[in-house]
């Protein structure tokens, strides 16, 4: 039930989620040739239709650049792999290049396209390390100021130009920072809850799969030791056969000892089938008060009383042995016991229709920051804590506790005053099968 990871930290787990945020090469060329289409189109379309000036040769070979560059990848790349980091802020680089170069030759900020720009730099904040992403927002603005020093004037009916007043012009240009602020902040936020999600949910995944696998060993070792049995049978027979006919001492002792290393081999196997046979129906089905003692069980003895009380309507549940309930109730246990005082309660309660558990402290309880963000994975904090605790392990539980239908409800207060946490299940997602007649 202990939660083998650093629950302090406040990135991703190294190891347990490498890829989360990498781009695939491919994506960045999709998204690349929809530009270089986009942008085909509307420069024709200005100067076919609309019949507007513009330098369309210069124009022309900045959008025939960036398809040289995609054409150059595709012939040299594996656009399948994940990109790192830094290509694709070579890549991103080139597209807000490309894009501030197109809008300069264009009109610059009175280029009503110019929010295009903000595009390649949402992406790369939101796929990107902090020092990446701050590196293309600043060619993104790098890129807004040349254009409104350097830039060509506004395509616009032939013989006739477009004059906007300055601080309209300049009112563009800061809405073109604020907007390139804020989306970049919003997508940094965005994408870096969902690195953190995705994360903590694979760890939640590992730890799922590892405790399946410890309740699959009783059934391997059930099927080794059934496997085992003939050949041993046969051995021993054997065995008894050569030691009845041998006239040598030596070969007839030697096969008895074989026979008797057999049958010790048997025994081991038989004693291990009857274990499992009482495994079968002792441990898959739990009563629900021993399941809470199991749960207690490991955390006793560390210096903190665990009061245990059950009691409930009707007939007590027997529980399924499940690892989302042992492991999800034992770590919001193991919490309690490590920020309580002295003190930690633990109270079943069941009805017809749920199964209740109440955890309640006598520590200092939750932080109000921390109340208010509990089930967000990589929290670390308690009121007079730093570091340690509620952070991915809880997360974890929680998320265990919910795929079994259950729903984790925290608050401070209760009998002992501090932490007080409620965890509900639908008892049909929770109890044991009736055994068979």
């Amino acid at each position: 039930m202990v939660d083998s990871y650093d629950l302090s930290q406040e990135a991703p787990p190294p190891g347990i989620a490498p890829f989360f945020g990498r781009v695939r090469l491919r994506t960045l060329i999709v998204l690349r040739w929809l530009a270089i289409f986009g942008q085909a189109a509307t420069l024709l379309f200005v100067s076919l239709v609309l019949d507007f000036e513009l330098p369309l040769a210069l124009c022309g070979g900045v959008v025939a650049a960036s398809a040289v560059l995609n054409l150059g990848l595709i012939i040299t790349r594996d656009i399948q792999r994940l990109t790192s980091h830094h290509e694709a802020f070579v890549q991103l680089g080139f597209d807000v290049l490309q894009l501030s170069l197109l809008l300069l030759l264009t009109g610059g900020l009175q280029n009503p396209f110019v929010v295009m720009l903000v595009a390649p730099v949402t992406i790369g904040v939101a796929a990107l390390p902090p020092r990446h992403a701050l590196g293309l927002t600043v060619i993104g603005l790098a890129g807004m100021a040349a254009m409104a020093v350097f830039a060509l004037p506004m395509p616009w009916i032939r013989g006739e130009t477009l004059h906007l007043p300055l601080l309209y012009e300049a009112g563009l240009g800061v809405a073109f920072v604020i907007a390139v602020a804020f989306t970049a902040a919003y997508a940094w936020r965005i994408g870096r809850e969902a690195k953190r999600m995705g994360a903590a949910l694979a760890a939640a995944q590992a730890i799922l799969a590892r405790e399946q696998k410890l309740s699959a060993v009783g059934s391997l070792a059930a099927a080794a030791a059934h496997e085992l049995g003939t050949p041993l049978a046969t051995i021993q027979l054997t065995a008894k056969e050569i030691a009845h006919g041998a006239k040598d001492p030596a070969l007839k002792e030697d096969a008895e000892l074989l026979v008797s290393q057999a049958k010790r081999c048997r025994d081991i196997l038989q004693r291990l089938s009857a274990q499992r046979e009482a495994h079968d129906k002792m441990h898959d089905r739990i009563a629900f008060r021993d399941a809470l003692d199991e749960v207690c069980a490991p955390l006793r003895g560390l210096g903190t009383s665990i009061t245990l009380r059950a009691d409930g309507e009707g007939t007590a549940p027997y529980l399924a042995r499940q690892p989302e309930f042992l492991y999800g109730l034992g770590n919001l246990v193991e919490n309690a016991v490590e920020f309580a005082a002295s003190a930690v309660t633990v109270e079943g309660e069941w009805n017809e229709k749920t199964v209740r558990i109440t955890l309640n402290d006598d520590g200092k309880g939750f932080a109000p920051d921390v109340l208010s963000r509990i089930g967000e994975p990589y929290i670390s904090r308690r009121s007079g804590e730093v570091g340690g605790g509620m952070g991915l392990g809880t997360f974890i539980a929680i998320t265990m506790i919910e795929r079994l239908g259950g729903k984790a409800r925290f608050a401070n207060g209760g009998p002992l005053g501090g932490a007080l946490v409620q965890i509900e299940w639908p008892r049909n997602r929770v109890e044991a099968p009736a055994e068979p007649v």
